[in-house]
């Protein structure tokens, strides 16, 4: 069966744009999340680096790579989620520098025409619910509520200070005319006339308050932080979908991530969505990150956006959590249940970490190294989803790096790219030890996977079938070297691995 066919057959789903691989092979795609939080080269620019990187990349079977918001920052070190101007990618002198944290526009343009040489995707990182890092104060008419429930008046309407003016000195009128005032924004924190924080609500001529149209929670989750964008004036959109357009064409990129996604009015994404699509790319891809690990509260938004984006799988990823807190006491036969890739596979991408949930991040909920591994065997290798690796589990940082992991790493990306396709059968064996074998297809002979959480030196054995195909043969352990298997007449072999750890089985060719 069709890889695609296989992974992506919801109708309509998301992920149907996914080519096949590199050079239009049958190889399986995979992305890579290429930053972390505190990612910032020494010697280079990162967009330097990351271009360098390409070629291994691509060679090790990489086909898509989210990065970095590009734009300009409120401040130099700022990662571009403080976003000051979208239509600056490094190339005016604004906000203390002129290149962003990841470096200039043409060290970040020629990294991504190196890219599509390799034929490459890349994924820009969509920052398009608040700005921050204005250029003036003005009177801002207001309401402050309550944070945590912004539904509930706190006081009565007043007027305050807000740094809620955007002039764009440095840029002027290049790519855009719009200059930002209070006009186009729903929400601020900072009354700089009393130098006061809170969740204040803008009011007065012209303002509709709050969205409707975004998560209810705390009452309504329009605001997050900043200065809340108003998505439902004109102007506003019309300038987002220019910048949408330009950004695709100027940058070669095929779609979006889109941050933020529960706090930004439902209809304005959509269009967003559609309009570049139509304007720019009728393949293009998006991946939303909507935090919940609640498989309830992702699926309705699922379908509020037809098939416009994917969605990464924080419910999966909230059980890869959990069972690495529980480990030996996590029932692993339960690790896929209420996962948007159990549910919904041609919507789902799948990933262990990335940059928000590492330790000391605003959405902890870091899997542990001793279940990493477990993880990443179960999005790398299973047939459905699409995975994403994340940087710093794979390039050494100061802050999650772990030389094993990555090493083992390293070994899973490359049994995904040569062994794990066609069908998928499950082995739940106990609680603490599971298994699934990919039946493989005409170019590639499959794999048999076992994954443990025990904590002592028992050694897990489950008997799984690999096929007839691979009648009397011998399969080897991949993660080492000393392992084999010998295969019966009808396709059966006893397949073992360590406890708290993981095992792949491939065929050992003559």
């Amino acid at each position: 069966m069709n890889i695609l066919k296989s992974l992506f057959s919801s109708p309509p789903a998301p992920l149907s744009y996914m080519k096949l691989g590199p050079d239009g092979s049958k190889d399986n795609p995979l992305m890579i999340q290429f930053f972390t939080w505190d990612s910032q080269a020494t010697e280079t620019s990162w967009w330097k680096h990351f271009e360098n990187e390409i070629p291994t990349l691509a060679e090790m079977g990489f086909t898509q790579v989210w990065l970095p918001p590009p734009n300009k920052a409120a401040h130099p070190e700022g990662r571009g989620y403080d976003a000051y101007d979208l239509w600056d990618l490094g190339e005016f002198d604004q906000k203390g520098s002129i290149a962003t944290r990841w470096g200039s526009k043409e060290e970040f343009l020629s990294a991504c025409r190196v890219a599509k040489e390799h034929q490459v995707d890349i994924i820009i990182d969509a920052v398009l619910n608040h700005k921050l890092g204005a250029d003036r104060v003005e009177e801002v008419k207001v309401i402050p509520v309550d944070p945590q429930n912004r539904l509930k008046a706190l006081g009565p309407r007043q007027e305050i200070e807000g740094w809620t003016v955007f002039d764009f000195p440095g840029r002027g009128n290049k790519y855009s005319s719009m200059r930002w005032n209070q006009e186009y924004f729903t929400g601020l924190d900072w009354d700089q006339k009393t130098q006061t924080k809170g969740v204040f609500k803008i009011v007065g001529k012209g303002h509709k308050g709050w969205s409707k149209n975004v998560d209810k929670e705390l009452g309504n989750y329009d605001y997050l932080l900043g200065i809340d964008i108003d998505h439902r004036h004109p102007e506003v959109q019309r300038d987002f979908f220019s910048w949408g357009s330009w950004i695709i064409e100027t940058t070669g990129a095929v779609g979006f991530r889109l941050d933020a996604i529960k706090h930004i009015d439902r209809g304005f994404t959509l269009r967003f969505l559609q309009s570049t699509r139509k304007s720019r790319n009728s393949r293009m891809f998006s991946v939303a990150e909507y935090w919940s690990g609640n498989i309830n509260s992702v699926l309705p938004y699922t379908r509020a956006f037809k098939g416009e984006t994917a969605f990464f799988d924080v419910p999966l990823h909230m059980n890869f959590h959990h069972a690495s807190q529980h480990y030996s006491r996590y029932d692993l036969r339960t690790l896929m249940d209420n996962s948007l890739v159990k549910i919904k596979p041609g919507h789902a991408v799948t990933f262990v970490d990335n940059h928000e949930y590492v330790e000391g991040q605003s959405l902890e909920s870091w899997v542990g190294d001793h279940f990493k591994i477990q993880a990443y065997a179960v999005i790398l290798l299973r047939g459905t989803g699409y995975p994403c690796v994340f940087y710093g589990d794979l390039y050494p940082n100061t802050e999650c790096f772990n030389e094993n992991i990555a090493r083992n790493l390293e070994l899973l990306v490359k049994a995904r790219k040569l062994y794990a396709y066609g069908g998928t059968q499950d082995y739940p064996s106990t609680k603490n030890c599971i298994g699934f074998v990919r039946m493989g297809d005409s170019t590639h002979s499959g794999c048999a996977v076992i994954l443990s959480n025990r904590e002592d030196d028992y050694v897990h054995s489950i008997r799984m079938n690999v096929g007839r195909s691979h009648a009397d043969s011998i399969f080897q352990s991949y993660l080492t070297t000393d392992g084999r298997v010998e295969i019966d007449a009808e396709g059966w072999g006893e397949f073992t691995c360590f406890a708290g750890s993981a095992q792949v089985w491939v065929k050992l060719e003559s």
